[in-house]
């Protein structure tokens, strides 16, 4: 899958794992490295590409780069596509450059692509010049997709049925192809232009009567693919939503061009939700612990500005009813109680629309009827609350019109937060940009000084 890193100019001698899917067939390896290359690991042995690179990325560079070199070359592979983006990165730009390009040679086309975006161009081209003319080309190819498209996640290596061919050349020819394939799950039917006809699971052929033509088995058949330069996300939600393995990727005349894999969605899911939790409070989507602080704080510092200047507007709401809240000060002890459980009825609402955005395609109608929902959910919860806290307040100040001020703003708040939180990411969508892009900033100042705005607002009018 390809994914965009930021590439970080500190130590990263400690680094997060990447734990991304590999092949369930990757046999035990124990990994032979001297205690130059080792430290503390030596002896060890990693049942997996990704237990690898788990260890790889506790060891400094000088370690990493000396462990990489004395594994076989297909072990090398299987774990540097495992390492986190930087880690692989300053790896490669270390390594000598005729065993990284044996490497990458040795990856799945997907996961060289991967590493090979977050290179220097000089140094890319560098790598590619060393592959063979067939693979540089395929690897070029992958690279000039957009990262963030159905074909910037897909894998090329798939294996095509001639839709002439009977299930018993079909079973033999996937023998022969299956051992250069990374998910060798589906064979897929094309007719003599390579138009996918077709999709037919492993099971599927083992299961048929010999002799019948796999053109014919696949004759009724409705085809399910993703266009190459739809949203990754929609290739996300077509494999989640129809529980394939993998999903082919296809060209505006039907020709295959690939399969993005289960894996591979793993990995777009769990991306997509970290930028979508980053983004919420106007964190950069790509930062991580590696990030420079220098970066963080120039990505984070105009978010908080704006929060700044949101909250100078509630506190000017409180400024307005000043000569109120001196009369009776009680009210400033039950006012942030309004907008603190507006804020969380909206927070609420504003992480089920965000999620299904990430996830579904979402219709404009669609859209908006899931805002009257939570309108909905703000109504009978706020009225709850407001009963629940009428009493309360009811009981604490021996002020029944308090109680009823209280529950009031309550629920008006209430409503008014679920509606906001369910709106913003739709607003933000409408004009263009994430709708998980500091929602929660903007939610916040619309509960708070509409709470404050409210309570105080009736308090005046009906105690004072």
């Amino acid at each position: 899958m390809r994914m965009n890193h930021d590439r970080a100019d500190t130590d990263r001698a400690a680094r997060s794992v990447n734990a991304a899917g590999a092949p369930d067939t990757w046999q035990h390896h124990k990994i032979s490295m001297p205690e130059a290359c080792t430290g503390d690991g030596r002896g060890l042995e990693f049942a997996h590409p990704a237990d690898m690179a788990d260890h790889l990325e506790h060891l400094s560079l000088e370690k990493q780069i000396c462990a990489l070199r004395r594994m076989p070359t297909e072990d090398a592979a299987g774990a540097l596509a495992e390492l986190d983006g930087n880690v692989a990165v300053d790896v490669l730009e270390n390594l000598d450059v005729d065993v990284a390009a044996q490497i990458i040679a040795e990856m799945a086309p997907d996961d060289a692509a991967d590493v090979l975006d977050d290179l220097d161009e000089g140094h890319r081209d560098e790598l590619l010049g060393r592959l063979t003319r067939e693979n540089s080309e395929e690897l070029r190819n992958l690279l000039n997709f957009d990262p963030d498209s159905a074909a910037g996640a897909m894998n090329t290596e798939v294996i095509l049925l001639g839709k002439t061919l009977t299930v018993d050349e079909a079973i033999a020819h996937i023998r022969s192809e299956m051992e250069d394939k990374e998910s060798p799950y589906y064979g897929y039917v094309v007719d003599h232009r390579d138009v996918l006809v077709g999709v037919l699971s492993v099971r599927d052929l083992m299961l048929a009567k010999p002799g019948t033509i796999v053109g014919d088995a696949v004759a009724e058949q409705a085809v399910i693919s993703v266009l190459y330069d739809a949203d990754r996300r929609e290739a996300a939600g077509l494999l989640s939503h129809y529980n394939f393995l993998a999903l082919p990727v296809v060209d505006y005349d039907g020709h295959i061009m690939g399969v993005v894999t289960y894996d591979d969605i793993m990995d777009i899911m769990h991306e997509e939700a970290s930028a979508d939790m980053l983004g919420m409070v106007g964190a950069d989507p790509e930062e991580s612990v590696d990030t420079p602080w220098r970066e963080s704080v120039r990505g984070r510092l105009p978010w908080l500005l704006i929060n700044l200047v949101n909250s100078a507007l509630s506190a000017s709401v409180v400024y307005m009813f000043e000569g109120t809240i001196a009369q009776m000060a009680m009210l400033a002890v039950l006012m942030p109680m309004v907008a603190n459980q507006a804020g969380n009825t909206g927070q609420q609402a504003l992480a089920v629309m965000i999620r299904q955005l990430a996830t579904d395609r979402f219709d404009h109608k669609k859209a908006w009827l899931a805002v009257l929902r939570e309108a909905k959910i703000g109504f009978v919860t706020g009225l709850f609350m407001a009963v629940t806290t009428f009493f309360g307040a009811w009981c604490f100040t021996k002020n029944m019109i308090v109680g009823g001020v209280m529950a009031g703003s309550l629920l008006c708040d209430m409503m008014l937060g679920a509606v906001a939180g369910g709106s913003i990411p739709l607003i933000f969508r409408a004009v263009g940009r994430d709708p998980a892009h500091a929602s929660s900033i903007f939610l916040t100042t619309i509960t708070d000084g509409a709470g404050f705005f409210i309570f105080l607002g009736l308090a005046t009018v009906f105690i004072f």
